[in-house]
């Protein structure tokens, strides 16, 4: 056997495959009684915030997601602690102004993130390159992302020319981010392959189970030359979540990629995380294999969302038709990833296309503000018809759509001074108002 290599692993335990798989529920009081278990594992990096988790913390569990930080690195001072960062957009549906981003990063440096995962849902690095400096001004380390999907414009001179800029922007390291579980192991080797020859950085490699191709996937990259991967513990493994971690070290065990990760300790802690998933059982969704994701590109998370407006509305009768609206308004629209909060857009125009069987009939402010640029720039021009249908004579921004948002944190600072105990809660409020405030006024009464 040549030289060992061994494989690092980010356990997604604690962020995506509860989000994943039991809609991000998980409180931090079921994540702590193994918590020090965890820290003697030997991971690389937890991925424990960011995404939909500080949303939830907020709206459905009553918890202050700052908290959770650290009350969690009080068990756990070994491993990275990662987030998952919307660029421009933070943790919610639309930009913020620089001065929020800038705050937001410093707050969740301090708090104990150590490494936070960046990503644009159009990888327009444009509406990456303000969080990756400021990650690395307060000492954490930037990942940027490059998000993967399939179209006539995404091929894999895109990826690694977009790579090849997110990393002379100063990035750490790139993580190639497939978030729909797409990406097949001849080209997720053949992305690496070529990434390496392009890159002086590590490669760390994101996939979920949904098409039931992540596992065989992970495995092409590592022969090709990716050092991290994202798995996470059986209980919660498979389906829209991550390969499992047992499974994944099992596999690489008998190779010179060894992550040297101990089976019977990740038992221990898994039999945990069986016990939790039992507590959830209204919310915990089955580890299937969806293969209509390899025709319809839709994530697991945009399906649920999906299913949910057509329930709401009387319309699960148009389920085939609304899965075959949703790539021809992807295609309309310059073909954006579907990923948050593009895969929101695209999904509820798709919805309300069929509903009124009208194309275009009826617009979201959303789907306009996608059109006019205020997201950034779409991988592929805009069909003129459907640009027209949506904002008539209109003329979209060129420019960086976070340059025509003014400062807002000291104006939201006196704002909601009465409530605010701490730097964090402004921030809060920011992202999220109603939420935040639900949460805050919370806590007059029960404390945290």
């Amino acid at each position: 056997m040549s030289a060992s290599r061994p494989v690092k692993i980010t356990d997604t335990i604690y962020r995506d495959a509860h989000q994943s798989r039991m809609a991000t529920r998980m409180k931090t009081q079921d994540m702590l009684p193994v918590a020090t278990d965890i820290n003697e594992v030997g991971y690389w990096a937890l991925e424990m915030w960011g995404g939909a988790t500080f949303d939830s913390c907020l709206r459905y569990l009553k918890e202050d997601p700052w908290l959770r930080v650290r009350r969690l690195r009080e068990h756990l001072p070994n491993p990275h602690f990662m987030m998952l960062l919307r660029g421009q957009n933070l943790l919610g549906y639309r930009h913020y102004p620089d001065d929020a981003v800038k705050e937001f990063i410093r707050l969740a440096v301090k708090n104990g993130i150590s490494v936070i995962r960046i990503f644009d849902a159009l990888n327009d690095t444009r509406n990456m390159e303000l969080s990756i400096k400021t990650t690395k001004e307060h000492g954490a380390h930037a990942q940027a992302s490059v998000v993967y999907t399939t179209s006539p414009v995404h091929d894999v001179e895109h990826y690694v020319s977009t790579a090849v800029e997110l990393e002379e922007m100063g990035a750490d390291s790139l993580c190639i981010k497939d978030m729909a579980g797409i990406l097949s192991p001849t080209m997720g080797s053949r992305l690496v392959t070529e990434m390496k020859d392009a890159l002086s950085i590590p490669i760390h490699i994101h996939c979920h189970m949904t098409s039931g191709m992540g596992a065989m996937t992970y495995l092409k990259c590592i022969e090709a030359g990716a050092d991290i991967i994202d798995t996470c513990l059986s209980a919660f493994a498979g389906g829209t979540a991550q390969p499992a971690t047992e499974s994944m070290v099992a596999v690489l065990a008998e190779t010179k990629y060894d992550t040297g990760l101990d089976l019977e300790q990740l038992a221990e802690i898994n039999s945990h995380f069986k016990q939790v998933r039992g507590q959830y059982d209204e919310f915990f969704t089955p580890a299937d294999i969806d293969a209509q994701v390899l025709i319809y590109q839709i994530p697991g998370g945009m399906l649920s969302n999906l299913r949910a407006q057509l329930t709401q509305q009387g319309m699960m009768g148009k389920w085939d038709e609304v899965l075959r609206e949703v790539p021809r308004v992807r295609e309309e629209l310059g073909y954006p990833p579907l990923v948050t909060p593009m895969s929101q857009i695209v999904g509820t125009q798709a919805v309300m296309n069929v509903a009124t069987g009208e194309r275009y009939g009826i617009k979201s402010k959303e789907v306009r503000d996608y059109v006019r640029g205020h997201y950034g720039r779409p991988p592929a021009e805009i069909s003129d018809e459907v640009r027209r249908k949506i904002i008539g004579d209109e003329q979209p921004i060129t420019g960086r759509p976070a340059d025509l948002l003014d400062p807002i944190v000291e104006a939201t600072r006196e704002e909601i001074s009465e409530y605010v105990r701490r730097p964090e809660d402004v921030i809060s409020y920011i992202v999220f108002p109603e939420p935040a405030m639900q949460y805050f006024k919370h806590r007059e009464v029960h404390g945290e």
